[in-house]
């Protein structure tokens, strides 16, 4: 398959033979991507950050492995020395244009902190759990992140920050209050994805937000409808601001435009999670519940659809979902299930030539524009 800079030039140059764009912009426009694509991760690069985390790993799992027949200075003096070394090593190497390297030796350093962190902590008898070391890990890493402007190290600060909600609230090890402070912490990492340049670190952030608003949803059941309902509001709220003023939301947020994306998925957590806490309580209830997501799903596509696969994707996957839970909890009594997809075929095929004739007349204005021009 050809690469995105290869198919970007043959574009370019019909474009300038059919006179769309003179010769210099064919030009400038081939150079500036071909100049993008090379800061941008190779395979080398990718498989570098593999070799990374296998080496953290398996200096996780050394430690765990209790090794005892090491006297426990040198057990601290060796994962220390692993941590200066990667952080330092990994800073000569970022200077010296090895910057996937870099990366790669900084995952090291910062897989060795969580190493350090268990293995002080199993040695001493510290108190705490381990949630409040996963958290601690988490804080480290985030000050790597922002001292060594590092994408990767935030993406890994995410995580954990992600792992310590989930390890939180599930009580593995005790019972706990809930991780309300999670708010606070994903608006610190978000800022340091600022400064990092580290979008992924925003969508994992997001999706973390999406996972914290449904557990909040089940810690306080009596009121599960209600926080769902928020979620579903908020997520829509973002979605019609992303759509309307796409420009200064994306200066804002700097998600490569995919803030309608997140949006749909808090939109259809929020709405399914209402659906199933009302189907047996009432079935209009449902109804109503069920046509307010399958609406929110045609806008979406209708509205962001046309530039967004990813979106495209996720909204055809809601809507196969909200299609068998309607089936599941309303229709299954009233039709047999042949009867089903012989409706689900119809909506289907109105709702596809639906959408054809929207994106087509979408697409007219700006035809006539280009041929006038």
């Amino acid at each position: 398959m050809a690469s995105y800079s290869s198919r970007v030039r043959a574009d370019a140059a019909r474009w300038a033979s059919s006179g769309l764009i003179d010769g210099k912009t064919a030009e400038a426009i081939v150079l500036d991507v071909e100049a993008h694509e090379r800061r941008s991760l190779s395979f080398g690069s990718i498989l570098a950050i593999m070799a990374a985390l296998l080496f953290g790993a398996a200096i996780l799992v050394f430690v765990a492995s209790n090794w005892e027949a090491i006297p426990r200075v040198a057990r601290v003096g060796a994962l220390f020395a692993i941590i200066f070394s990667g952080y330092v090593g990994g800073a000569a190497l970022k200077l010296n244009d090895h910057a996937a390297i870099a990366e790669g030796v900084w995952l090291i350093a910062a897989a060795a902190f969580g190493g350090a962190i268990a293995l002080i902590g199993q040695m001493y008898h510290l108190s705490g759990d381990e949630t409040q070391a996963v958290l601690t890990w988490c804080a480290g890493t985030a000050v790597a992140a922002a001292a060594l402007r590092s994408g990767p190290l935030t993406i890994g600060a995410v995580a954990l920050a992600a792992a310590w909600l989930f390890l939180r609230e599930v009580d593995f090890w005790r019972d706990t209050d809930f991780p309300y402070a999670f708010i606070g912490i994903a608006a610190v990492l978000w800022l340091v994805s600022y400064w990092t340049d580290s979008a992924a670190s925003r969508h994992l952030i997001l999706l973390s937000l999406v996972f914290y608003a449904a557990l909040l949803a089940v810690e306080h059941d009596s009121d599960l409808v209600g926080i769902a309902a928020v979620l579903a509001a908020i997520s829509a709220a973002l979605f019609a601001l992303a759509v309307v003023m796409p420009e200064k939301v994306e200066r804002i947020v700097r998600l490569g435009g995919l803030l309608p994306v997140h949006g749909l998925v808090g939109f259809l957590t929020g709405m399914i999670m209402i659906q199933f806490e009302v189907a047996d309580e009432d079935g209009a209830g449902f109804a109503i519940a069920a046509a307010i997501a399958l609406a929110g799903i045609v806008a979406a596509v209708v509205l962001a659809g046309r530039d967004s696969r990813g979106l495209r994707w996720i909204a055809y996957s809601g809507f196969a979902i909200e299609l068998c839970m309607i089936y599941v909890i309303m229709i299954q009594d009233m039709f047999g299930t042949a009867g089903f997809f012989l409706a689900a075929g119809v909506i289907l095929g109105l709702l596809a030539l639906a959408i054809i004739r929207v994106e087509k007349r979408m697409r007219e204005p700006r035809v006539t524009q280009g041929a006038a021009a």
